[in-house]
């Protein structure tokens, strides 16, 4: 048993182990050494009362006395007794019958799905259209130096999926009783990432530490009896009377008996009776095979805008004051502003990092936001994204909402013949295209121009993108600043599709599992990396 203590306030100045050893000694009114150990729960920053900043701390601690003396002493506030809650891995069943699950990439949802089975004992076979993680950071950068893409090696598609090029940023929403979001974090640690995304209150890995990672977990999968096949394309599914074309009566597929594949160039069919779609968000070509084979789908709402820089030096003060930002790390912020259905709001904000050409289609432009684990860039940069949907698109068409995402990509694609077209924010509201910078220089991962990004979206999109900026320049003073960087276009903020499942986590189809991401059940890497642990768990009971 331990004490666990809530709300220890620190100053910047002074943090460090001893400083808080002492803060919980005196909490509990007992002598530094009679802490034997103490452990991090949670770490945050409280910059409500800024210029007086805080870090507010919850420990847990085991004291060389009765604990549980100390917690019944009335005088002593804040304090509780804690238990460690850990994930229960499932051991078994094993494959004592029918054919391996097969999980259909590689991403965060994969890669959990991917390692939970291989615990159980299933030997899952995973695909991925794209390359290991080493492998693709070197297409990535020939990319960045070149422009020349690779189709199924780049930003978007590979080992780790989208979120290895990114922040690495691992904070979600999701509530999980079940320790769930907990395990994610603790197996991230184990296979190489930074040990205090445990306990801080916006975790980060980035990308330099989490090309590591991944390769990690997957060498681990195959160590537990797993298989993983890169540069493999999933290209159709087989039904069960061994056809790709079988409809029952009412015009749909029943169950699945396999896939059909492609690896350089080579067809073949991987016999299963489950499949895991873990495709990720921009998988379209994947959508589409789904579609022809009448997977039922939706289109769905989603949001498209700019990523915008501004100096982290700027963000850093703003957030903490100039004296706290001397002692605290690089500032992220988090913005929203809501009128009527059209929300606008800041996404995926990466406090020293860069902007990158994310694309992944020939003739189409995306871009995204990454950051090392040091995030020690001088630019701050975030997508500021406008919620697109009935209005863009029609909803009944379960591809309108893709039509509509590449329609876009298109357009900031031609705007300078493939290199990232960027704008002044001033000129953007002035509709003229920029000559050149003003106080600061753009950090960008790709070859960059200036255009004028008005016209890329509609006048409506557009009225609401400067109205949300007008309204964030309240929230941060000179956020609307009119040399802030706008780089078009921040298109793959999440899937513009859902594919239905039931209570069992399957598809209509049966034997076919939609998670992560991609199918529209999680949004970012921890939430991704949960929806593949519960799917592999509705799978290891199918197999009960």
């Amino acid at each position: 048993m331990s004490i666990r203590i809530d709300n220890i306030r620190i100053r910047p100045q002074d943090d460090g182990r001893d400083t808080l050893k002492r803060e919980a000694a005196k909490r509990l009114h007992v002598s530094p050494e009679r802490i034997e150990r103490l452990t991090i729960l949670k770490k945050s920053i409280d910059a409500r009362k800024k210029p007086e900043v805080l870090l507010l701390y919850q420990v847990a601690v085991s004291v060389s006395s009765n604990e549980q003396k100390l917690l019944n002493d009335h005088h002593i506030k804040n304090i509780a007794k804690y238990e460690k809650k850990s994930y229960q891995l499932v051991h078994g069943p094993g494959l004592s019958q029918g054919s391996r699950p097969v999980i259909v990439g590689l991403g965060p949802a994969g890669l959990f799905a991917g390692l939970v089975l291989a615990e159980a004992g299933l030997c899952p076979l995973i695909i991925e259209r794209g390359k290991p993680a080493s492998e693709r950071r070197e297409d990535v950068e020939e990319f960045f130096r070149t422009g020349v893409l690779a189709p199924d090696s780049n930003v978007q598609f590979g080992e780790g999926g989208a979120g290895t090029f990114s922040d690495g940023k691992l904070n979600t929403g999701v509530h999980d009783k079940n320790g769930r979001n907990r395990f994610v974090l603790e197996t991230f640690v184990k296979y190489g990432a930074p040990p205090e995304i445990l306990y801080e209150a916006k975790p980060h890995i980035g990308t330099d530490r989490l090309i590591e990672v991944v390769s990690n977990i997957r060498k681990a999968i195959v160590e537990k009896g797993g298989e993983v096949r890169f540069s493999t394309r999933m290209t159709g599914l087989i039904f069960d009377n061994g056809a790709s074309d079988f409809r029952n009566q009412e015009g749909h597929n029943d169950r699945i008996s396999g896939i059909e594949v492609e690896t350089d160039g080579r067809r073949e069919v991987i016999n299963t009776d489950t499949a895991i779609l873990a495709i990720g968000h921009s998988a379209r070509d994947t959508f589409y095979t789904l579609h022809d084979e009448r997977v039922p789908m939706q289109a769905k709402q989603f949001a498209m805008g700019f990523r915008i820089e501004h100096p982290q030096s700027f963000i850093n003060e703003s957030q903490y004051g100039a004296k706290a930002a001397l002692y605290l790390p690089a500032a992220p912020y988090k913005l929203a502003y809501s009128k009527g259905e059209r929300g606008v709001y800041s996404f995926c904000m990466c406090p020293g990092g860069y902007v990158v050409n994310a694309s992944s289609e020939a003739g189409h432009l995306a871009v995204n936001g990454m950051s090392n684990y040091g995030r020690d860039s001088a630019n701050a940069n975030s997508a500021i994204v406008v919620a697109v949907g009935a209005g863009e698109y029609d909803m009944d068409d379960p591809l309108g909402a893709i039509e509509y995402q590449r329609s876009i990509e298109r357009k900031a694609y031609d705007l300078c013949g493939g290199r990232i077209p960027q704008q002044l924010y001033g000129d953007f509201c002035e509709n003229r295209e920029s000559a050149a910078y003003g106080d600061f220089e753009s950090l960008t991962r790709g070859e960059h121009a200036f255009a004028n990004l008005r016209g890329i979206y509609s006048p409506v999109i557009e009225h609401s993108f400067m109205e949300g900026m007008d309204f964030f320049d309240k929230r941060i003073h000179g956020f609307a600043r009119y040399d802030a960087i706008l780089s078009g276009v921040e298109s793959r903020t999440s899937s513009p599709v859902r594919i239905p499942r039931d209570e069992t986590l399957q598809s209509s189809v049966r034997g076919l599992y939609p998670c992560g991401e991609g199918a529209g059940y999680a949004g970012g890497i921890t939430s991704a990396a949960i929806d593949g642990i519960k799917v592999a768990e509705a799978v290891i009971e199918k197999y009960r």
